[in-house]
Parts: C-alpha cells; structure tokens; sequence
C-alpha cells in the first residue's frame, strides 16, 4: 500500500506510514520511561512550565507525556542526560499532538531560553552555578485539525472486503471527514474485530490500521485490513477441574451449546453465570482454534471451585434496636449441585429504645438453584424468633417454603407457603396464633450491580407482594377489651416499594458516580381486617432505617396510651437522599424522610412523621459500611431526640 502511495500525485507530499504501534503511542502518551543518558557529576535541579495551549484536553496529555514533567521530581539527573531529556521531549510532545489530530504543529523547548537543538546546551547546563535552577518552558502550537481523507477496507490480497455485512461496516464507524484523532481509529478496529466474532467469524483478524498523511490537504487517509475467516458454530464443550460439583447439572445449567453459532458475548455470559452460582473461586473459558474440524470451535470452561464450607460473623447497631450479633455456618455445595445451607444464630435485643428485653432469631435455610427448570430456585426455611419489642413481645416458630424465579435479566417472582405458630403479648395481654400465608412476589431490578451492598448510582428496583393470610387465634383474657382481637380471620397484606437513583453526572454536574440522588417510596394496605382483628406482628408500621429514620423501630402511627406503637393497616414513607463520595474510600449521605401509619386501609392517612439527617459512608470490597444519624422533626410523643445507625449497605 505504502509503493502505491508513492506513485501519487503528490508525491512531494510528507508521508507517513503510521502502522499500529506507533498509533498506540499517541494515546496518553503511555510509555512514560526514563531515557537513558550519561550522569552527571550532581544532579541538576529545573523548573519545567509547559504554557497552555487554549485545549485543555492536550494539555493534560502534554503534563503526563513530558518526560520533564513526570521525572522532575522523582528522577534527578546530570545536565548531560537533562540536554537529552529536553531533545526526546520534542518527539514525545509531536507525537502526543498528532494522536489529537494535529500534525502540523510544532514543539519549542528551551533551557535558560537555549532552544533544545543547540549543540552547546549540555556544556551551557553544566556551567549553571550549583544550587540554581534550569529554567525550562514548552511552547506547543497546535496547527490545524487534520481530518480524515480516504477509508478504506480491504483484504489480505489488497482487495475491498466486500463481503463484510451492512452492520459490520457501521460498528467500524470511520467516515472521511471527521477528525483524525488516534483513539477513534484504534477504537473502529476494535469495534469491527468484535462485529465480525459476534457474528461467528472466531478466526477474524484485524490488522493494525496503515496511515498515510497528507499534509497538502490536511488529511489522513487509512486503510485497514480484514481477513474475516470462516464463519463457525461452537463446538464441543469439555468441564475441566470439577470436583465436588456434579457435572450432569453444570452442562444443564450452561446458557451455550453445540451447534449455536460461536458468539463471544453469550460464551461471556455463559462464563459468568456459572461463576454466580457462588460455588466456584474463578471460572474461565478457552477456545481451541487449533482443533477446528467440520466448522465447530470446541469450548473448555476451566472451573477452581471455591471452600465448601464458610464461617461469618455478623454484627449491627441502632439506637432504637439496640446491637445484634451472632455467627451464621454456610455449605455452599450441600449436594453436589450449588445448593446452600445456612445455618445463623443471632442475639438481638442489645439495648435499644425500642426493645425490652433480649430476643435471639435462629434459623436453617437451604436453597437449592435450578429446581424442575433453570433460573428457579427452591428455598426452605426453618426459624425460631424472640423478640422484645416496645410494640409487643413475640415468641414464633416459622416454617416457609418458597419458589423463585428468573424471567428475563431483571425480573424475579416467587410464590410460596408460610406457617407459622406464635405466642404474642402486647399490653399485658398474651395470645397465640397459628398462621397460614400464601406470599406472591414480583422484584425489578435495572441497577446492574453485581453486588447487592454496592451503592446503586442508576435504574430503578420496584418490589411488589401480596400476603394471602388464615389467622387462626385464641387469647388468655379474651374478655378483656383491649383483646378484642381473637378468632379465626383471612387477609391480605399488600405492599410495594420503588427506588430511583439519579447519577448527577448525566447532567454535567460531577464526574460519573460521584454524586447521586436516591429516591424511594414505600405504600401498603391490609385488606379484609381491623387494626385489631390482626395479630400485632401482621400489622404495618413504620419509624427505623427502613422507613422513616429519625423515629424508633415501629414509632410511627398510632399508639396506646402508655405510648407504645399500636400498628396499623396501611402505610407509606418516602425519602430522597443525596450521596456523595469523597476521595477512593469515603462518602457523605443528607437525607429528608417522611411517613405515616393509619388504621385506615387506605394510604395516605393519618399524622405524617418527618425526619432528616446526615450520613458518613467508609467503601470496602464488600460494600459500604454506613452510619447515620438522623432527628425527628415532629416527634411523638415519649419519642427519643435522635437516632443511629450502623449497618453494611446503604439504606436503599
């Protein structure tokens, strides 16, 4: 290509045939090293102004590529190698200017206002009086924008790749005429190496892109060459390094198999959803190009699976809850086929304005993934619950068992079966319940976060439920006024919740996740009973992390004349908070929440609580540890003046 261009026109034209290498090296400048020169006898210490060029774009590029600007500090050098320095500059500061499109500008450096070309300079270095500083300024003038003449795509033989797809061309996306910046003709190879693999060419390559520059006209012409290669279908798919994991469930679970055409993105997928089943330390996928036979690339997922067995502390604090603590034991392949079994034993009750006593919570869950069809989980849970609670005090034994299941990347719906046996005292007054349910779920999730404790910083999440529930009650004083609240009832419990997180960045107002707007309304009502005609741990309340921070566990809404909550049958609260990180690690929440509890079953009844307060964030691998601190602005009354929190995740 480069003889042909010689036979141009304009053959007295400058000519540069830029293949991909030197065009990497226009990016950023990205080979920042030392350059090897003779010592001298001390060091000589400079000064370095690099003067603006009007872009602010090139100049940062020009600050990280200087050699001068990098090493002054951490590399001090003889006048020797500091003459030397100062002359490789000039090719380094061209070079970063061409890869923004100019190559027509031009670099001038000098030293005690000696330009860099002068052979004398490392001699007059050498004769700064010790203890003084060289004076060293950059002048770099741009020049005019170059753009892009000719694209051209072409075959190994020099021929026009004619066979490339409509959509092929376009995920190239370089057109004559735009800017001949040096990432965006890097970035089209990449984008059409990837067009061509989605589309089953595994063999595609790409070359480097060849420049010719045409300074009679301002222009850059490119050329890349493309050899698409045979179009192939996966094909046979080898398991390596399985152990414990029963094979027959991993190639059901695999989302790719043979004959389907070979895709890099849905193999990547595949990858990853296997590595989500939470047995597995590291998984990896290899195609074999070199054993290609029939048209099929045969696949090798190469699996380490993770420690069996885990231990976990777990700990939390709130000043109306009091602390927690307790050690949760976890078989991550009970099995064979990623089931989980947790084991947990939790002391809570540990002070708290809103509890009255110790309580503990113990409790068996095994999940068991891919249960009758893929993406459906089963889930079972066994659990033994006291609670002191300033509401009412609760001994239970539960029981669960539920069906979950994916549709789609971001839906989940379950429906389940519930019993639970109960023995509850609230003013004085004990009962006990049996209780049956039905749970029916839906969950969105549009946040993308691979981590559920990570900080959300777009999409939205919106859970909806519906809690069919057979109360069937009997007390120790059902003459007794206050009781009246016994016999056999069915309900339903209906709630949803829906959050919103706004990056500021898409408004130009800070870097990407560094400052957000989180939003979340919650809204429920229970149909077919009274406040009354419900056990008191059926009902709905708000005040707490959860709801409306500022107000103790359960302390908003209606109450009994000593002052504890009584509950209700419909809620909502709402919130908006602003996050913002600080520096790698740290982060600051202020947040407005308000709510309201009613014996209504219809929302947006009864005396609306408000409280606001202020939130420091420390980001771990493992999510946010989160403390905050909020004040009620109308508190009830026998309510506490303020409100802490301590927990792993942000509030929503």
């Amino acid at each position: 290509m480069a003889d042909a261009a010689a036979g141009s026109a304009d053959t007295d034209a400058r000519r540069s045939r830029v293949a991909g290498p030197v065009l990497a090296a226009l990016l950023l400048g990205s080979a920042l090293s030392a350059m090897p020169a003779a010592r001298a006898a001390d060091p000589q210490p400079y000064d370095v102004v690099i003067e603006p060029t009007g872009n602010g774009a090139v100049d940062g590029v020009l600050r990280g590529t200087s050699s001068l600007a990098t090493l002054q500090k951490t590399q001090a050098v003889g006048p020797f190698a500091l003459a030397g320095r100062a002359r490789e500059d000039v090719d380094r500061l061209r070079t970063a200017l061409e890869s923004f499109g100019y190559y027509a500008g031009s670099i001038d450096i000098t030293v005690n206002k000696l330009p860099v070309a002068d052979p004398e300079l490392a001699d007059r270095i050498a004769a700064i009086p010790k203890g003084q500083k060289a004076s060293i300024r950059i002048h770099v003038a741009t020049g005019p924008t170059f753009h892009l003449g000719s694209v051209s795509l072409r075959t190994p033989a020099g021929a026009d790749a004619a066979s490339l797809t409509p959509a092929e061309r376009e995920a190239f996306g370089l057109h004559p005429g735009q800017p001949a910046v040096a990432s965006d003709v890097l970035a089209a190879r990449g984008r059409l190496l990837s067009a061509l693999q989605e589309d089953g060419h595994a063999l595609a390559d790409v070359k480097e892109p060849l420049a010719y520059l045409r300074p009679a006209t301002r222009t850059l012409d490119i050329v890349e060459v493309v050899n698409e290669g045979p179009r192939l279908d996966i094909g046979a798919i080898r398991l390596a390094g399985l152990q414990r994991m029963n094979p027959q469930f991993v190639a059901r679970r695999l989302s790719v198999h043979q004959g389907e055409l070979y895709q890099p993105s849905r193999i990547e997928a595949a990858r990853q959803d296997l590595a989500s089943l939470g047995v597995f330390s590291d998984v990896g996928v290899s195609a074999d190009t070199n054993d290609i036979a029939d048209g099929q690339v045969p696949l090798t997922f190469d699996f380490t699976e993770a420690p069996r067995r885990t231990v976990a502390l777990q700990a939390g604090f709130s000043t109306d809850l009091g602390g927690s603590a307790g050690v949760t034991w976890t078989h991550h392949n009970f099995f064979g086929e990623a089931e989980q079994l947790r084991l947990a034993a939790l002391l809570t009750g540990l002070g708290g304005s809103a509890q009255q006593g110790l309580g503990y919570d113990i409790y068996a869950d095994l999940t068991k993934p891919d249960f009758l069809h893929r993406d459906q989980s089963l889930d079972v849970r066994i659990e033994g619950l006291k609670q002191n609670l300033q509401a009412y005090d609760q001994t239970a034994l539960l029981a669960r068992v539920g069906i979950s299941r994916k549709l789609g990347r971001r839906w989940l719906v379950g429906v389940g079966i519930g019993a639970e046996q109960e023995r509850i005292v609230q003013q004085g007054v004990t009962r006990h319940y049996t209780l049956v349910s039905l749970p029916l779920s839906a969950n969105y999730d549009s946040t993308d976060l691979s981590n559920p404790l990570d900080s959300a910083t777009h999409g939205v999440r919106v859970s909806v439920s519906a809690t069919p529930t057979y109360s069937l009650g009997s007390g120790d004083n059902a003459g007794d006024s206050v009781t009246d609240q016994g016999g056999n009832s069915v309900f339903t419990i209906l709630q949803a919740t829906a959050s919103t997180y706004l990056d500021l960045n898409r408004l130009g107002l800070s870097k990407p996740g560094r400052s957000v707007i989180a939003l979340r309304g919650t809204v429920g009502s229970v149909q077919g009973a009274s406040t009354f005609g419900l056990p008191p741990d059926q009902r709905l309340y708000a005040g707490g992390s959860g709801t409306v921070r500022g107000y103790q566990y359960q302390g908003v809404g209606p109450l009994f004349p000593n002052d504890d909550p009584v509950g209700g049958t419909s809620v909502d609260a709402g919130t908006i908070e602003f996050r913002q990180r600080i520096g790698k690690s740290f982060g600051a929440a202020a947040f407005v929440d308000a709510g309201q509890v009613s014996a209504s079953s219809t929302p947006f009844q009864g005396t609306l609580r408000v409280g606001t307060g202020v939130g420091v964030r420390y980001y771990t691998p493992i999510g946010p540890i989160r403390l905050d601190v909020a004040v009620p602005l109308n508190k009830p009354p026998g309510g506490d003046n303020f409100e802490l929190y301590i927990g792993l995740g942000e509030a929503f």
